[in-house]
């Protein structure tokens, strides 16, 4: 089950105008955290683990110094929201609103010098996040989504993005970050699924999931995940036309069991194979 939660509020009605100030500020954030992260990817960086079970889970300076970043322009810019972050925690504001924030998702990959990670940033309103950033500084990809559309920025250009209307398991491309993430009942279930899909593979962190935005995937399917692990990725997912929620078609906010698939026919053929283990 999730570490982390975000106490459920009353939703908060941002207008078009605010939350286009909103989605701008997030991309400024975006571009602050890349260029705390920059300074460390591929140098010889020394990981602390935070896990006290015998497990790994890795944390650096980027990580570190890209959320102290982001908390330090939020509470200058405005200091009534709340912030959620992987690193430092929870921090309740007085608007109603909060800032869900992992500044490094994919810190393994991070550390081996793959560029399978980004910094996700969401904003929640109380009841769901209303815009995802995942910002990758490395390969200059970036992408942003509200209800004004989701979009790849890359280099100058700005992208919309769009799902694969694959409707058949068997034409399907999955994808997960790693076998270890699932229980032994998760694990068979995934494993049921994966025969039935054409292509499976391994790793991608929040990259996977926008690659299902971007229509080079079509399914992603993980467990243990944290409120900032999939916040920012469900605007992404869900404006491009996709699907994403919790292994038992509900609401995947708080993280747990999360599903993401490109379309509502190939999520639904998904979920029943997945079933068993719905928790």
């Amino acid at each position: 089950m999730p570490k982390h939660s975000l106490p459920s509020r009353p939703r908060v009605e941002l207008s078009d105008p605010e939350l286009r100030e909103l989605v701008e500020f997030a991309e400024l954030l975006a571009e602050v955290s890349g260029r705390a992260i920059l300074r460390y990817f591929r140098q010889h960086l020394h990981e602390e683990n935070k896990a006290r079970d015998g497990s790994f889970d890795p944390v650096t300076a980027a990580d570190q110094e890209a959320e102290h970043a982001m908390r330090d322009l939020i509470s200058k810019r405005f200091p009534g929201h709340g912030i959620l972050g992987e690193e430092h925690g929870f921090e309740e504001g007085k608007s109603g609103l909060t800032w869900v924030l992992d500044p490094i998702d994919g810190t393994r990959a991070f550390l081996t010098g793959i560029p399978l990670w980004g910094t996700l940033i969401a904003l929640h309103d109380g009841a769901s996040p209303v815009l995802g950033v995942m910002n990758q500084p490395f390969t200059e990809e970036r992408f942003v989504a509200s209800r004004f559309g989701a979009f790849l920025r890359h280099r100058g250009e700005s992208v919309p993005l769009k799902t694969r209307s694959c409707q058949r398991l068997a034409d399907a491309r999955l994808q997960s970050t790693h076998p270890a993430m699932f229980s032994a009942q998760e694990l068979k279930v995934f494993e049921r699924l994966a025969q039935q899909v054409r292509l499976t593979r391994f790793s991608g962190d929040c990259y996977a999931y926008c690659m299902v935005a971007l229509g080079c995937v079509d399914l992603v399917v993980e467990s243990g995940l944290e409120p900032y692990d999939v916040q920012a990725l469900i605007p992404i997912v869900e404006r491009a036309g996709g699907v994403m929620t919790d292994w038992r078609g509900s609401d995947c906010t708080q993280g747990g069991q999360v599903i993401a698939a490109a379309n509502a026919t190939l999520h639904a053929q998904a979920l029943s194979i997945l079933a068993p283990a719905a928790q």
